[in-house]
């Protein structure tokens, strides 16, 4: 097998995490939001990538401490930014639902993910396959919206026609855009860590698959602030700290650690297939993961019943998922 057939292999399957660690999002209660998420993001952003990158990077302290003190907070500040969007997805599913969140996000998040990067990199215009992953980003974002259409669709076939509905999901819209901009972020400090990966393997004999790990830590070191700080500002306002100690909230612990360690290990596997693509690792294997897990996340709603008795949304929902695989195809093209 070679590299760039191992890199998409990677990808694919880290979209499988990706699509499906928002399930667990239905099941925080009986504990608060605040409590709930405060444990899946220390789990997410600071745990499960910190014993990953120590487990293969023999001295990650000392790969960080020779990171140059701009690119470090830089990154750090592109994943405090994605952070604000984190918060803002959990709320926006909480409104509209998992499918319509996910459209948005993943459709605004995939593009400016992949655009950001791709112009942050010397002689962007001049790349032979600049043509090709811009038809790709197109048809991505056409996939996502007509996915988003059949979402709405669905949702008002299924709800009331009440004011206070209709209101609820035209704000939890409104944020899932906010959300899509802001996450974005995240593989944009991606790219701006890649010098920390590269002390990694230059100065520690580190494999490049692996050194991706350390551009993580430090981009979720700023993630972790804006969601940890959130979640804790919000115990100390509404003085739910008793919340961990509520009965029958075992299911809801266990989800949050689990959504946790597959929030992650979407990022963490995406990252070592993004390596192993070069360059433009980050440009090329973003919008694949995110349209990828779309498409995943969708089969789960499908699962899950949402689509039941939605026969003509569903038939959107197909066309637009075709869309996105042919999106992807032609991404992975413009790499190979």
């Amino acid at each position: 097998m070679n590299t760039y057939s191992l890199a998409i292999i990677l990808v694919i399957f880290a979209s499988f995490f990706q699509g499906t660690f928002g399930l667990g999002m239905k099941y925080i209660a009986p504990l608060k939001w605040e409590a709930w998420w405060l444990i899946q993001s220390f789990v997410a952003m600071i745990a499960v990538p910190v014993i990953w990158a120590f487990i293969v990077i023999p001295d990650l302290c000392g790969v960080i401490a020779a990171t140059d003190s701009n690119t470090f907070w830089t990154a750090a500040l592109y994943g405090f930014l994605w952070g604000i969007g984190g918060i803002l997805f959990g709320v926006s599913v909480e409104k509209t639902g998992i499918s319509i969140t996910y459209g948005i996000v993943m459709g605004l998040a995939a593009s400016m993910g992949c655009i950001i990067p791709l112009f942050q990199i010397e002689g962007a215009f001049s790349q032979p396959s600049f043509p090709i992953i811009l038809v790709g980003v197109l048809l991505l974002l056409v996939g996502v919206a007509i996915t988003a259409v059949a979402g709405v669709k669905r949702d008002k076939l299924k709800s009331s026609n009440s004011n206070a509905t209709n209101k609820s999901i035209k704000l939890g819209v409104l944020i899932a855009v906010a959300s899509g901009v802001l996450s974005a972020f995240l593989n944009v400090g991606f790219s701006n860590a890649a010098p920390v990966a590269k002390i990694a393997v230059e100065n520690y004999d580190v494999s490049t698959q692996n050194a991706s790990l350390a551009s993580w830590v430090v981009v979720l070191i700023g993630a972790f602030a804006m969601n940890g700080g959130y979640a804790i500002f919000r115990l100390i306002k509404n003085n739910t700290w008793s919340s961990f100690k509520v009965n029958n909230s075992k299911k809801a612990y266990m989800w949050a650690v689990v959504t946790g360690i597959f929030w992650f290990a979407a990022l963490g596997v995406y990252g070592q297939g993004a390596a192993l693509m070069g360059d433009l690792g980050p440009v090329i294997g973003w919008p694949i993961l995110l349209g990828l897990a779309l498409i995943i996340s969708n089969f789960w709603a499908y699962r899950a019943g949402e689509w039941n008795n939605a026969n003509g949304p569903f038939r959107i929902l197909m066309g637009g998922l075709a869309i996105l695989i042919t999106a992807i195809c032609i991404l992975g093209y413009a790499n190979y």
